[in-house]
């Protein structure tokens, strides 16, 4: 693995991260109705910088590679949206709008697990838990949006 570019790669992810320090959940978030199987606060950011690490290196592994045009390409798109949605829900507090924010992102890191996989297995199986992760994100957000209704057209 060429060690540069998993540094631009993680710092990419880096500034995604980076919007979970510019919007905290805050009282608003602690206010809202949630179901049972939302984890403790503790654990989002142990979870994301496991995840974090993972997907830069795979796309460290990946980048170097013939043939992997869409491959970086989803992956520049996964990470913009992953950047998005943390300011669409705690900062603009739109709980349906950060749902479809996910859903995009769900598809962004589907599309690449599926490219990245036939270029290096190692690296399609690094993205399969942030796919796991982000489905359940996507649930958890949508359980919200239904559990606060006025919440969610905010």
């Amino acid at each position: 693995m060429d060690w540069g570019l998993f540094i631009i790669f993680l710092a990419s992810c880096g500034a995604a991260a980076a919007t979970g320090a510019m919007f905290s959940p805050g009282k608003w978030y602690e206010d809202l109705s949630k179901p049972a199987w939302t984890p403790p606060n503790w654990l989002f950011p142990i979870a994301w910088t496991a995840l974090y690490i993972s997907i830069a290196v795979a796309a460290a592994r990946v980048a170097p590679l013939e043939g992997n045009a869409y491959a970086m390409a989803f992956w520049a798109m996964q990470i913009a949206f992953n950047a998005l949605w943390t300011p669409v829900f705690f900062g603009l507090q739109n709980i349906r709008g950060a749902l479809v924010v996910i859903g995009i992102l769900w598809v962004a890191v589907l599309g690449t697990l599926i490219t990245m996989w036939p270029l290096d297995a190692l690296a399609g199986w690094l993205i399969v838990p942030y796919l796991i992760w982000v489905s359940y994100a996507g649930a958890l957000n949508a359980s919200i949006a239904l559990r606060n209704p006025a919440e969610a057209t905010a």
